[in-house]
């Protein structure tokens, strides 16, 4: 198995077990206010996951990768950085 594969997915199992125990958390919390304060720190686990992942995958096709595809990638993933952290 492929170790960068295999990284990027252990990475997102976490990534939704951390959903998972979030919801689970909401429904015992009970409180909309409590909830809402939940789901707000859930939004800086996303795009982390996202950097994170993104760049492991990154690192492991870097030898693959021309210099310029490989800056056309990190723009990409920096325009959807800044797509869902801009308010």
């Amino acid at each position: 198995m492929d170790k960068t594969v295999f990284s990027m997915a252990i990475l997102r199992i976490f990534s939704g077990s951390i959903e998972l125990t979030a919801a689970i958390v909401m429904l015992k919390l009970n409180d909309v206010q409590k909830a809402l304060a939940v789901n707000s720190m859930l939004a800086m686990v996303g795009p982390l996951v996202l950097l994170t992942t993104t760049t492991i995958g990154l690192v492991g096709l870097a030898d693959k990768l021309s210099p310029m595809r490989f800056v056309w990638v990190t723009v990409g993933v920096g325009c959807l950085l800044v797509g869902i952290l801009k308010k």
